[in-house]
């Protein structure tokens, strides 16, 4: 009369089952595969962010370094004043310019050709030729006159700075070399601030003043090309 009940171990039956034991150790491998991968790429990164980090703290070290070596072969230039952490170099009373001239005195333009050779002579060193990438001649003026006619006199009393230095010295000097006037040609540069930047009196304010600047972090000066050769000339 009664018929035979068979209960299934339905449960039991899947728990056993080699298909959910082998997803199992297949979720398992794909996690470990997982956090190897996250653990190397962590790894990378970190490496790769230490290695900029030290490439920066060379290149602070090596400028602080240079702009060091500035400032000591200045010292024999009294009127000099070396900023190291401005990378600005103010020449002082002896460059110094009559209001609405541009002119340099004799006695500017010899001390000009002295002290620039202490600039070339770091930018040659193996540092030097690293991280210095050119030097701005930067001219100003004070606030009489127009903004434009001020940045017109400012750029031309930086051009002056850069004309004395090709200008035939007298006989009591030593000239500048053609590999110094070389490195001057394709090292300096002018600029012109007007007014914009003004000192306690006219007469401070109508000054230059040269700017060391340098190559960034990622910048390659082996991959510039150099200017092409030209003739030095000379100032109208």
């Amino acid at each position: 009369m009664f018929s035979k009940i068979t209960l299934k171990r339905a449960a039991k039956a899947e728990s056993e089952s080699p298909f959910w034991i082998s997803f199992s150790d297949l979720m398992s491998a794909l996690m470990t595969l997982f956090l190897v991968v996250m653990a190397t790429t962590l790894v990378t990164v970190t490496n790769s962010v230490s290695s900029v980090e030290q490439r920066k703290i060379q290149r602070e070290t090596d400028i602080r370094e240079l702009m060091s070596q500035i400032k000591e072969l200045s010292r024999e230039f009294p009127e000099v004043k070396v900023n190291e952490s401005t990378y600005r170099i103010d020449l002082g009373d002896v460059v110094r310019f009559d209001s609405g001239r541009s002119d340099i005195t004799s006695n500017g333009a010899r001390f000009l050709r002295r002290y620039v050779p202490v600039l070339l002579k770091a930018q040659q060193t193996d540092i030097g030729r690293r991280w210095i990438r050119r030097i701005v001649v930067e001219g100003f003026t004070d606030q009489d006159g127009s903004y434009l006619y001020n940045l017109g006199l400012s750029l031309d009393r930086s051009r002056r700075v850069v004309c004395a230095l090709f200008v035939s010295p007298s006989q009591t000097e030593a000239p500048l070399n053609i590999a110094q006037k070389t490195q001057i040609r394709d090292l300096f540069l002018v600029g012109g601030y007007s007014f914009n930047s003004t000192k306690e009196s006219k007469e401070a304010s109508r000054r230059v003043e040269l700017k060391v600047e340098f190559w960034a972090l990622d910048e390659n000066p082996s991959t510039i090309s150099a200017p092409a050769s030209k003739e030095f000339g000379q100032c109208p």
